[in-house]
């Protein structure tokens, strides 16, 4: 069964494409027609594609391993950081910050030097410093908060990269493509799809299409999470099990010597009594 169908993605506008004149000819297989000038998405090939996104999503969560959601735009902003946060999932809705997968090293710098922050107010360091300084270093946590505090969890590159408008996010795509990371994208009648890993043909304007789609793929996301930890949970028990059957083994052993009892002593003169009686 479908994660969507077809009334729900027609219902939230996803079919909307863009002017005819701002089409990219990469599209084309996902174009359905053109009414009034503009381009009508395939929702058929959209709802296939969100079916193929959400298990390869599912699969990744599953794992363990983290999607690193990127919406820098203003109307699927809050959007994006309300259900990855759902998920506990990583996002920026900020301005991408450039070199934050090439050069994750520097960004993770970055991002522990909020944690100083956050010690040296807890330590007394903050009590000595002047008015100023505490000013400029609170407003640098601020800055800091404001543009990585959505990815301070994120202790590694992401797993793969969930983008709302891949013609905006083009710097994120980029990364991504250069590192080998599997990039999903929201795209519309107007981008390019050859970069995209895992493309899902749909109006990347619209706050329902966005919330529609994004609310699909992070259910399965949930779904790959709960599945991971319930897995692991059964691995732990059978280990545990393997582990504990010969400590029974020595422990029923131990019992049944301790109901036999003590083993009796053989004294010399018991032995001297019985070498004479073999002799005889």
């Amino acid at each position: 069964m479908s994660r969507v169908n077809f009334e729900q993605l027609l219902e939230a506008g996803v079919h909307f494409g863009h002017l005819k004149s701002k089409w990219n000819p990469a599209m084309a297989p996902y174009i359905f027609m053109e009414r009034n000038g503009i381009h009508i998405i395939d929702l058929y090939k959209t709802v296939a594609k969100i079916d193929e996104a959400a298990e390869a999503m599912k699969n990744l969560a599953k794992s363990g391993r983290k999607i690193l959601f990127v919406a820098t735009k203003k109307q699927a902003k809050q959007i994006v950081a309300d259900i990855a946060a759902s998920v506990n999932m990583p996002y920026v809705i900020e301005r991408w910050p450039g070199g934050m997968l090439t050069n994750f090293p520097t960004i993770r710098k970055a991002v522990k030097k909020m944690s100083t922050i956050d010690r040296m107010a807890t330590d007394g360091t903050f009590d000595n410093l002047s008015k100023r300084e505490k000013l400029q270093i609170t407003r640098q946590r601020a800055k800091l908060e404001k543009n990585l505090g959505s990815i301070a969890d994120l202790n590694r590159l992401p797993a793969a990269l969930f983008v709302v408008d891949v013609m905006k996010e083009h710097i994120a795509v980029r990364e991504a493509n250069r590192l080998g990371i599997p990039v999903f994208g929201m795209v519309d009648t107007n981008s390019d799809p050859s970069n995209i890993d895992f493309v899902i043909p749909a109006n990347d304007d619209a706050t329902k299409s966005v919330e529609l789609i994004l609310g699909a793929l992070c259910k399965a996301v949930q779904e790959g999470i709960q599945e991971g930890k319930a897995e692991r949970a059964n691995k732990d028990d059978s280990e545990d099990g393997a582990e504990t059957a010969p400590k029974r083994e020595r422990k029923t052993r131990a019992k049944k010597s301790e109901e036999a009892g003590p083993a009796e002593e053989v004294t010399e003169e018991e032995v001297q009594v019985t070498e004479t009686s073999e002799e005889e």
